[in-house]
């Protein structure tokens, strides 16, 4: 595995003020540090609103943190360039829907910094691998909700990026679009390229993940790898995911 760090965080906190102004504020992430080594493919885990989302925000710099510090490769935060190393995929993915499938890829490709030639040329090969070659210049309005699932993953591999993010990326998914998730991700790893999945589907996490981070209730309840977490030391054996997670969710339930 590459030493290289693709992302570093380093106490870093987020607070939204309160919708009212009697209302507490939300501490969304509280002091978190921890790091991701290039080459792995890295979960983030925890119930809901421990803070998995805004920590992806954070660093695709979607939202400011309100302290600490945070790098991708080595480089500041408000340092842009080197999001064009990352492609992202939310698990509702908002596409502009007046375009067809290749002006769109085109269109993304030329945000992340991609040439018209190579943009093109991705297109054409990343259609023809989701299965939506011979639907190119229809309007997205038409695709079906698994034709957008398998067009928004084109979309995350159109700049070849060194990291992809999933957010929730097999929620809902039909078996085809979930196959080709699981085939970027090994190619990835395949090519010593890193990925960040964050995911409540803990067969996805058991089966691709090396390293994970449990939040809860914005705070970072454990870091390492899958085998660490699952070890039962008192049985001497190791344990489901499952159970492995309990009482770190059910500490975040009031």
């Amino acid at each position: 595995m590459n030493s290289e760090k693709i992302a570093e965080f380093d106490k870093v906190s987020k607070v939204y003020r309160g919708l009212w102004p009697r209302r507490s504020p939300i501490h969304a992430v509280e002091a978190v540090s921890f790091a991701i080594d290039s080459g792995e493919v890295f979960g983030l885990l925890g119930p809901n609103r421990a803070g998995k989302s805004t920590l992806v925000k954070l660093l695709l710099t979607i939202c400011h943190p309100s302290s600490g510090r945070i790098t991708r490769f080595g480089r500041g935060w408000s340092d842009r360039r080197t999001l064009g190393r990352f492609g992202y995929i939310h698990e509702s993915q908002a596409l502009p829907r007046y375009l067809g499938a290749r002006a769109l890829l085109e269109y993304y490709g030329a945000l992340s910094g991609v040439t018209p030639y190579t943009a093109r040329r991705r297109s054409s090969e990343l259609l023809e691998r989701v299965g939506l070659a011979d639907r190119s210049r229809e309007p997205i309005a038409r695709f079906s909700k698994g034709m957008l699932q398998r067009l928004a993953l084109a979309q995350a591999l159109i700049n070849e990026p060194d990291v992809l993010v999933f957010d929730e990326p097999t929620e809902g998914m039909d078996l085809l679009a979930r196959r080709l998730v699981y085939d970027a991700v090994r190619q990835q790893r395949q090519r010593g390229k890193s990925v960040i999945l964050v995911s409540h589907a803990l067969g996805d996490v058991e089966q691709l993940c090396d390293r994970v981070a449990v939040m809860r209730e914005g705070q970072l309840a454990f870091l390492g790898k899958l085998t660490e977490l699952t070890w039962d030391a008192a049985q001497r054996s190791s344990r489901p995911l499952e159970r492995a997670l309990e009482p770190l969710y059910e500490a975040a339930c009031p």
